[in-house]
């Protein structure tokens, strides 16, 4: 006869395989349109700028500096606003609609101007709605099934952007040369996401569980300033992101010592991309059982092993190794990251301190990428790869230390 322990074990374990709510389904096939039609735009983008309307590097340039910072300008108002009047999921609409009609805007884009426009409209439209979208997968999701609610989210996520490049080069391959009938593809493609998202969410549990539309600047401000928790993960996202580079710039590194050649640097990215898919919902659920901040933590300890890798070894293998490593580090910090603050906050904040956090992250990463620049101009790939290890290991101890994500 199976013991009182062994049978609540059982349960236990059980519970780790109940399946996430519909509406964090619906969430994920929205974003898998949309990212299938980000991606499609983003792998023909580059030729279209250069080879079809034959404008220069330096104008692509322009044009990655607006796609970058566009998500950081609107992150935070996307969230306060959601919160402010308890509508994560108008907010959510406002952003993906904006994401559509960016690929509208492609159409009779002819220079730099017009194409910043485009750009920038998508990205605008990114920040809006992620804040208020993980506030509402968290709205959704039972507090013990957050983790793996934000993994299936996450894996829908990237099995969409996985599939955008294919759509694209099918298309290309159907009709060469013609980019309209991609942007015009794409932008059918993120419609039918917003549809099924105004059709399939019901918002009103959402703005029930954030009560009086009472939200305010101050609010805020006295929410960070009195729990030390959100304190710590606003810190810990800041600090732990100015310390990961780039997956580009990872991949760069084995380029530089003969890991990969030429010819397989683009299927690094796509590698990454399938050990994430693979992994969000397992790491989801190992999150919700272990505890969201050990497998956060987990994820950077894997990155900071990936940096060894690729700054210690050649080959094959090294490659491998490392592809396998960023991979497993997105699935165990993407999705637990806005998990673990979901579950911290009153879900009146959520989706501000959601997009607070994200915004800290977009921010360390933009550092992280500026400073490993540099010291990669002035002291080699390797060194520079040494030293980035050197400082995130130091991070983790005093993380480790002061309670991290706790």
């Amino acid at each position: 006869m199976a013991s009182s322990g062994s049978r609540d074990s059982s349960r236990s374990w059980r519970s780790v395989f109940r399946p996430v709510p519909g509406t964090v389904l619906v969430l994920g096939f929205v974003s898998l349109l949309t990212d299938i039609s980000t991606e499609m735009v983003a792998a023909v983008l580059p030729l279209f700028i250069t080879v079809g309307l034959g404008l220069s590097p330096m104008a692509f340039g322009v044009l990655d500096s607006v796609y970058q910072a566009g998500t950081v300008a609107s992150r935070v108002g996307g969230g306060y606003v959601a919160d402010r009047f308890a509508r994560p999921k108008a907010v959510a609409v406002a952003g993906y609609g904006l994401g559509a009609l960016a690929k509208l805007l492609l159409l009779p884009a002819a220079g730099v101007a017009a194409l910043s426009a485009a750009t920038g409209l998508d990205r605008i439209g990114k920040g809006l709605r992620t804040g208020p979208r993980d506030a509402l997968i968290a709205d959704a999701a039972p507090e013990g099934t957050l983790g793996r609610s934000f993994g299936v989210h996450r894996a829908l996520d990237t099995l969409g952007a996985l599939l955008g490049p294919v759509a694209a080069f099918y298309l290309m391959v159907a009709a060469p040369g013609n980019f309209d009938a991609v942007f015009v593809v794409a932008m059918c493609v993120a419609g039918l996401g917003v549809l099924l998202l105004i059709g399939r969410v019901d918002e009103s549990r959402a703005a029930a569980a954030s009560g009086t539309p009472r939200v305010t600047p101050l609010g805020v401000a006295r929410l960070v300033a009195g729990q030390a928790r959100v304190r710590r993960v606003l810190l810990t996202a800041a600090v732990l992101s100015a310390l990961t580079i780039s997956d580009a710039f990872l991949y760069l590194v084995l380029l530089e010592g003969d890991a990969i050649s030429t010819h397989f640097f683009p299927l690094m990215f796509l590698g990454t991309g399938v050990v994430y898919l693979v992994a969000a919902v397992p790491f989801g659920r190992l999150a919700d059982r272990f505890g969201r901040p050990r497998v956060f933590i987990a994820g950077h300890v894997m990155i900071l092993v990936a940096y060894v890798v690729a700054g210690s070894a050649a080959g094959p293998m090294a490659a491998g190794a490392t592809l396998a490593l960023l991979g497993l580090y997105y699935a165990a910090t993407d999705g637990v990251l806005p998990a673990a603050t979901a579950a911290i906050v009153p879900a009146s904040y959520r989706a501000t301190v959601i997009s607070a956090v994200q915004t800290c992250v977009a921010l360390g990463r933009s550092l992280a990428s500026l400073s490993f620049g540099a010291l990669w101009t002035l002291a080699g790939p390797s060194t520079a790869l040494w030293v980035f290890a050197a400082a995130l290991a130091a991070a983790l101890a005093a993380v480790s230390l002061i309670g991290g994500l706790r």
